[in-house]
């Protein structure tokens, strides 16, 4: 692991003994890179972006806790995307090389504790080996009352072009897209695979019971300030997702698995 800056971000970038790599910012323990063994970029990064810390960061994979949209009190997809996280951990393991990052209400902007005022710990470790990605997020009551949360990985996964992507798993039969969708895939089971002429991933997850697809299509990509007009044509989300939110009692740990090859 090394320390580098992305944008104007402080990140890391993480490197396999194989030449497998990630980088991610401090800001939001945000994914925003995934090169595998072919050399390839997997992660969709938004030309327009802000990487200044001034606004969540468009594309990559964005960290959704402890709500997700608008589905409660607190702000649109929780605080979590837009906090700056601790390294905690680097290593390597069977080839794989990992980092894992940290967040509790200490490292909150007073703004966000008062909206949401528990005692809480995230950790979210990225593993990176060959051709694949490995993403773990957990979170865990440290304070003395029950809360519930609900928690997303909102990956903007890269393609050649929107027309050319076909999804099997989440419907009974090949999703197929050419414009906007924003659909929610509800107890999900098995793998998912995302197919373009480029490449074919398998998308597997554990302890996140659902799926979100979503592509904003030209009329609401037109109407985002952080995104070029065409390039809702680049990218498909595909998030493993926690929507129900789940009460988590004190002293008790949820662990979401994300696995991508």
């Amino acid at each position: 692991m090394e320390h580098i800056t992305f944008g104007q971000l402080p990140a890391v970038r993480i490197t396999a003994p194989d030449g497998a790599t990630a980088v991610v910012t401090l800001y939001g323990a945000h994914l925003v890179s995934w090169v595998g063994l072919d050399g390839g970029e997997r992660m969709f990064m938004s030309k327009r972006s802000a990487l200044d810390a001034s606004r969540a960061i468009r594309g990559g994979v964005p960290v959704i806790f402890p709500q997700f949209a608008e589905q409660g009190n607190a702000m649109r997809h929780g605080f979590a995307r837009v906090s700056t996280w601790r390294v905690v951990g680097d290593g390597s393991d069977a080839g794989a090389a990992w980092a894992e990052f940290a967040l509790n209400e200490t490292d909150l902007a007073p703004a966000h504790a008062a909206a949401w005022p528990h005692h809480f710990a995230l950790r979210l470790r990225v593993t990176v080996h060959a051709n694949a990605l490995e993403m773990t997020f957990s979170v865990r009551n440290t304070g003395a009352a029950p809360f519930p949360f609900a928690a997303a990985l909102h990956t903007y996964h890269s393609v050649p072009h929107l027309a050319d992507v076909r999804i099997d798993g989440v419907e009974a039969g090949t999703l197929a897209l050419s414009d906007k969708l924003d659909t929610i895939y509800a107890g999900i089971k098995g793998a998912v695979t995302l197919a373009t002429p480029a490449r074919v991933l398998t998308l597997e997850q554990d302890g996140f019971t659902d799926a979100v697809v979503w592509n904003p299509g030209a009329a609401d990509t037109a109407a985002l300030a952080d995104m070029a007009d065409d390039e809702y044509q680049r990218f498909v989300c595909i998030e493993p997702a926690l929507l129900t939110p789940l009460t988590l009692a004190p002293g008790q740990v949820w662990d979401g698995h994300y696995r991508v090859r």
